[in-house]
């Protein structure tokens, strides 16, 4: 016997056909294949996708692009945070190995920094524009 049902593998394939004018009107090269491998992503979902039971099949494929881009969003942010984390800790190792005179000059040059920002966003009423 026969399925009755196409697989969601097939089901991606005929969604990726019926993009495909979308596809092509993409000027650059490069998001075309952008766009290829978007659509590659739901494979990576195909037993989610098929157990989802949707009608609409675009459904889950969107869903499961969404997915798979918010978890490698999380990583990034989290790699980052791990990043920041080593940076604060060398600079703090940096600052305990130099002498206490550079680390004064270090805070002062901060302070510094901090003053000129602080006076670029703070209005001086003193000398507005008249009306």
């Amino acid at each position: 016997m026969g399925r009755t049902i196409p697989t969601f593998s097939m089901a991606i394939e005929h969604e990726k056909r019926r993009w495909k004018p979308f596809r092509n009107a993409l000027y650059d090269k490069s998001d075309r294949k952008d766009f290829d491998k978007m659509f590659d992503i739901p494979r990576l979902y195909t037993s989610a996708c098929s157990a989802s039971v949707q009608i609409i099949r675009i459904h889950p494929i969107l869903m499961s692009i969404l997915l798979h881009h918010f978890k490698q969003l999380t990583e990034c942010i989290e790699q980052v945070k791990e990043i920041e984390v080593k940076a604060k800790e060398e600079e703090k190792q940096g600052l305990r190995m130099m002498p206490k005179r550079q680390v004064q000059q270090y805070h002062h040059m901060k302070e510094q920094e901090s003053d000129i920002l602080d006076s670029y966003f703070t209005i001086d009423n003193n000398n507005k524009m008249p009306d």
